[in-house]
């Protein structure tokens, strides 16, 4: 069995953020935070100032956490413009206390939104949506530059997703939630974000891009879009990782269109895999391949990690037992932190992978077909 070699070092020395700085392009090198173990586990803290440029608010800039979700009756309307930006304070501050840039995440999200929301004419809906992007954006001005505005507003078969939104405003919300972004803070970067469209040639992938280019025919105020990158190495189907050349092509197309381009919430599940050898063998190659595939292409200026230690990921309460990040539960750096830090510092100036060639072909370093060793064969049932 043939595996890509990465180091195994522990030369702490070199973090993720030291070798982002001394890439041929800029690279934000984020990470989903939570203000609960910043505040209470030192070593949280201490990784997190060490290895990343960049942070994202993970939860508590949703509508819902915003209102006190979990305290508050958010079936009343009266919990309507009742903020508390306690939680999500304490992580924009420490991030700006300690240098790093700060994205919001996110303004429009059907699956976090207050289920009073039913309760409420269109003209209602319109009024308090807009409300609601011109309270967070403008409590955060200054402080936040670059915002999620519309997240996962596509079906998995490419359609728009049923919600709240779509029934009672109907397509345009999407747009209209941008040019309301635009009012509120007019220097703010604002990004479209979904999942499972980081692949060309694919139903979501196709309408992603298309929903993109709409939006931007119409001169909608717009900057660019994350594709999360909630990887399953084990996924079939719709779930099946994209190959490095399907994802540069899909880089490619929407930064032709203007827009950056980021891995938005990237993690690697591969406890399915069922093979310990395996797991590690395709958590490191994802890690390290579709990163290097993305950042060759130009429009692609970051990688966002949606979380960092397997003792804080989302994963293992919504879905299974996994260990998707990059380091332990212990905060040690795992073989892929090995493996993302050199697909970063393989951008180092001087590098000749900035130009948009790279991965042309679908094989990896080695040149073996790309992911044969773990990718899992199609069930007829699941293809698509």
């Amino acid at each position: 069995m043939t595996r890509n070699n990465y180091h195994n070092n522990n030369d702490n020395h070199d973090s993720l953020s030291h070798a982002a700085s001394r890439a041929c392009k800029h690279i934000d090198i984020g990470t989903a935070v939570l203000p609960q173990p910043l505040q209470a586990e030192s070593l949280y803290a201490a990784t997190l100032q060490r290895e990343f440029n960049a942070i994202v608010v993970e939860h508590d800039l949703k509508w819902g956490p915003l209102l006190g979700e979990g305290q508050n009756d958010l079936n009343d309307i009266k919990c309507l413009g009742q903020y508390d930006f306690t939680q999500a304070d304490i992580v924009v501050n420490w991030a700006l206390q300690h240098d790093k840039k700060v994205k919001g995440h996110v303004l429009v999200w059907h699956v976090t939104s207050p289920p009073c929301l039913q309760q409420l004419t269109a003209e209602q809906l319109r009024e308090h949506l807009q409300r609601h992007i011109y309270t967070v954006m403008g409590y955060f001005r200054g402080r936040i530059r670059t915002w999620d505005v519309v997240n996962e507003a596509l079906a998995p078969d490419g359609s728009l997703a049923e919600n709240i939104f779509l029934q009672k405003l109907g397509p345009s919300y999407i747009e209209k939630c941008f040019r309301w972004a635009h009012q509120a803070d007019p220097d703010a970067v604002l990004l479209y974000n979904d999942n499972k469209v980081e692949a060309i040639d694919t139903p979501k992938g196709d309408a992603f891009y298309h929903l993109l280019a709409d939006l931007k025919a119409k001169q909608v105020p717009i900057h660019g879009c994350g594709m999360q990158g909630h990887f399953n190495a084990a996924g079939t189907g719709r779930n099946r990782p994209p190959t490095p050349r399907m994802l540069k092509q899909q880089i490619r197309r929407l930064g032709d269109l203007g827009l950056t381009v980021n891995l938005s919430e990237v993690d690697v599940r591969t406890s399915r895999l069922e093979n310990p050898v395996l797991e590690t063998v395709a958590q490191k190659q994802i890690y390290h391949d579709l990163v290097v595939a993305a950042l060759s292409e130009p429009s692609c200026d970051g990688i966002w990690l949606w979380g960092f230690s397997d003792k804080h990921t989302w994963v293992s309460h919504f879905y299974y037992d996994d260990q998707p990040l990059i380091f332990d539960e212990d905060y040690q750096q795992k073989p892929s932190y090995y493996a993302l830090r050199e697909a970063i510092a393989s951008f180092g100036v001087g590098s000749v992978v900035g130009n948009g060639v790279l991965l042309e072909e679908d094989v990896n370093v080695h040149g073996n077909t790309w992911g044969h060793e773990w990718m899992q064969p199609e069930p007829e049932d699941e293809i698509c």
